[in-house]
């Protein structure tokens, strides 16, 4: 299938050629066991393709978040699910464009190199969900070390990773000038922390997705682990979500794609009425309006990416890229089922499976409305509405 704005076309089949050795049935038994697919994520670590974004001086490939996210969409194209590992992508940046040159030197060698895992973020608490800068988790300096306390909640890829980017308060609300301030950014060694006032309790849920709520009580974080300046963390925050937000858009682009392809196919092959069920409009007309869909949204997924690679100011796109290829991928998954019938149904058929995984993006890892609410004051110039 011909699509729009094909880039990097050598990194696709790479990475088509790594998949072929996970097929559906690789992936299905995954699912079934509410398992994590460690071979697969192992076998993308050794090949290089989760340290693509890490300069080439720390031993990463030194390229660009269009060429990462063309990794993650191949991935989903190919009928996997790229949130087993896109953490490792985009949690790393933080430290790359805010750490020190001492903890960039210990740890992002190690991470492109496969033998440390990044996976991890843990912002969101039960309590305030986007509202970031209201959050409750504190980290409080105390003999060389800070001593953090609080809850977190969805946090993903927590018992598959050793290293976790944690944003915590450092200083109460109610003594900075704006709420923004006063967080601060830490990444916290898992290895040493779990168990050691860290607790993690996985949350079971829909999608075969692993995530947990965290609890700490008096865990001690060194000083040293303390990344950028204290009370500056919202803002180093903020810079990764960009990216974050462009890769899940890729994501759900190689979804959206999976879907029309095997629509497309079943539209083709399965004869009812002595023809073609693929020949009827009313069969036709969705997947193709599905298909025009995921191309317009692969157009701002492109925008975006070229932005950040631009270091350009691309967080309207982003946004955009986001909602446009989750919309996408959510009607093509609808089509893809409404075409296979009953037998969409099937676990075999892997329709439901991937149907189930690419309807987290209309909820994660920024819901719709606040995309909405984005675009209404930051380009339309609308009033603030929260």
């Amino acid at each position: 299938m011909q699509t729009t704005a094909d880039l990097h076309p050598e990194i696709r089949e790479a990475v088509r050629d790594l998949c072929r050795q996970f097929p559906d049935a690789y992936f299905r038994r995954i699912d079934e066991r509410r398992a994590y697919p460690d071979d697969f994520v192992a076998a993308l670590l050794a090949a290089g393709w989760l340290a693509a974004m890490i300069p080439e001086e720390y031993g990463g490939s030194g390229l660009g978040l269009t060429a990462a996210s063309v990794i993650m969409e191949e991935i989903n194209r190919c009928g996997g699910n790229a949130a087993a590992v896109h953490g490792q992508m985009y949690n790393m940046g933080t430290l790359l464009r805010n750490g020190s040159p001492a903890q960039k030197e210990r740890y992002l060698p190690a991470i492109a190199a496969g033998r440390l895992r990044i996976q991890s973020m843990a912002v969101t608490e039960p309590t305030t969900g986007s509202d970031t800068t209201r959050l409750r988790t504190t980290a409080v300096r105390r003999d060389g070390c800070y001593v953090v306390s609080g809850q977190k909640v969805w946090i993903s890829r927590v018992r598959h990773s050793d290293l976790m980017i944690l944003l915590a308060r450092t200083t109460p609300l109610a003594e900075v000038r704006r709420k923004a301030e006063g967080l601060s950014i830490f990444i916290i060694d898992l290895r040493e922390a779990i168990g050691n006032g860290l607790e993690v309790r996985p949350i079971a849920n829909m999608v075969n997705h692993e995530t947990n709520e965290l609890f700490f009580d008096g865990l001690e974080v060194p000083a040293e682990n303390l990344i950028g300046e204290e009370g500056q963390g919202f803002r180093y925050l903020l810079d990764g979500l960009n990216a974050e937000r462009a890769l899940i858009a890729a994501e759900c682009i190689g979804d959206g794609y999976w879907f029309v392809e095997r629509a497309t196919r079943y539209a083709g092959e399965r004869i009812v009425f002595e023809r073609p069920i693929g020949s009827n409009q009313g069969v036709q007309f969705p997947i193709a309006e599905a298909f025009i869909d995921i191309e317009a949204a692969n157009l701002m997924r492109y925008e975006a990416c070229a932005r950040f690679d631009a270091q350009r100011p691309c967080g309207a796109q982003a946004n955009m890229a986001k909602h446009l290829a989750a919309r996408a991928s959510w009607q093509a998954a609808n089509v893809c089922l409404q075409t296979h019938g009953g037998f969409g149904f099937a676990s075999e058929y892997d329709i439901e499976r991937k149907f189930r995984e690419t309807r987290l993006y209309q909820v994660a890892p920024i819901s719709t409305n606040l995309i909405f609410a984005y675009v209404a004051e930051h380009l339309l110039g609308l009033p603030r509405s929260y």
